[in-house]
């Protein structure tokens, strides 16, 4: 009776007194919670900064990176809330029917337990098996309430986020639309460089592709020297946006096509940046890719980055590593919408497309070898 009595009161111990425990998601979702907190903090002191533009910029990065960790937090919570509910299924049916076992025994008389029908020896060994088989149930019900109490901190962890990302939604829409009326109402712009217009009209014009376009603005020359050796950063660019590949430098898609460049699929709106000091070249609409920006970032290199919303930069422009040069397109997913994707995983909820190609003279290079890229 007192081994059953003792099982019990540790199954009933797992159903209740839940507290917090600690594992990766939980770890991952609380960081992404305290990225946009501090996000938060950033787009206040934003508005005061002497260089609004930068700090804005910043901060949409700041809340990108934020919603992005607080994604995969949540993929990597609900992953373990499933898992640890297919495993509690399992030992509560089993937990269940050695619970069964011991109430009967609980039930019969006393001094009937303390016999065996083969005589002392069958009990003796009965009671050397329950002797054993206690301290393992104890263990297994302890370890059973370490994980609902994980449970509840990860359900716990869902109801904030989904709270916690309303607010932060609500944010970055307002820090992009601040960044976009900074950047119209600029008057401290830095040094341009001259471009013809009538040329490049004309090369608009007579353009039928981005290859022979970027040929023709190759031939072009800038007149620009861009102090930083470009030569320096391969293999250490940061991508102009935070995505993933979706396809490689000449790889065919599913349209049996290929491109001399990489395709990354981001989210709706994603900030795109300067990877590297450069000189804008072209900024505006071409052909059917949207609207394009097209750096020089060294003399003799091209970097063409396809597939953007509206540029916040002008042709002749000089740029700073890191400086925004336009957002993607697309619409903002809700919270709902958010949390959805979020717990599904994968790539489906990046939306837009971000085509990259970089040149050298008049040849494409591969964008892999000079980026750090990610491939899902």
């Amino acid at each position: 009776m007192r081994v059953f009595l003792t099982i019990q009161a540790l199954f009933l111990l797992t159903l209740a007194n839940m507290a917090h425990a600690q594992s990766d998601p939980i770890t991952t979702a609380k960081r992404a919670a305290q990225m946009l907190d501090a996000a938060a903090t950033q787009l206040s002191e934003a508005q005061k900064s002497s260089d609004r533009v930068a700090a804005l910029t910043s901060t949409v990065r700041a809340y990108e990176e934020g919603l992005s960790a607080l994604r995969e937090g949540l993929r990597r919570v609900a992953i373990r809330e499933r898992a640890i509910n297919i495993e509690f299924e399992a030992k509560e049916d089993r937990l269940s029917r050695l619970l069964g076992v011991l109430q009967t025994i609980g039930r019969s008389p006393a001094p009937l337990l303390m016999m065996h029908p083969s005589g002392a020896i069958g009990t003796a060994r009965s009671g050397m098996i329950l002797s054993d088989v206690t301290p393992a149930l104890q263990s297994e019900a302890l370890q059973l309430k370490t994980q609902l109490e994980e449970v509840s901190v990860l359900r716990s962890l869902q109801e904030s986020a989904a709270a916690q990302l309303v607010t932060a939604l609500e944010n970055i829409q307002t820090a992009r639309a601040t960044l976009a009326q900074a950047v119209a109402d600029r008057t401290d712009l830095p040094d341009r460089v001259i471009t013809d217009l009538a040329q490049m009209a004309a090369l608009i014009d007579s353009a039928d592709t981005l290859q022979g376009f970027a040929d023709g603005l190759t031939e072009l020359s800038s007149g620009s020297a861009n102090p930083a050796d470009f030569e320096t950063a391969k293999g250490k660019l940061p991508l102009p946006a935070n995505g993933i590949i979706l396809q490689g430098f000449n790889e065919v898609n599913a349209q049996g096509t290929k491109r001399p460049g990489l395709t990354v699929a981001l989210q709706s709106q994603s900030l795109v940046t300067a990877p590297w000091p450069a000189t804008v070249r072209y900024a505006g609409p071409l052909l059917d890719y949207g609207s394009v920006v097209i750096l020089e970032p060294g003399k003799g290199y091209l970097l063409i980055l396809a597939g953007l919303g509206a540029p916040l930069v002008k042709e002749g422009q000089i740029v700073s590593d890191g400086e925004a040069l336009a957002m993607m397109g697309g619409n903002l997913l809700d919270a709902d919408a958010f949390l959805i994707n979020a717990a599904k995983g994968g790539g489906g909820n990046r939306q837009e497309s971000l085509y990259i190609e970089l040149r050298q003279g008049d040849t494409p290079t591969n964008p892999a070898d000079w980026f750090v890229v990610d491939r899902e």
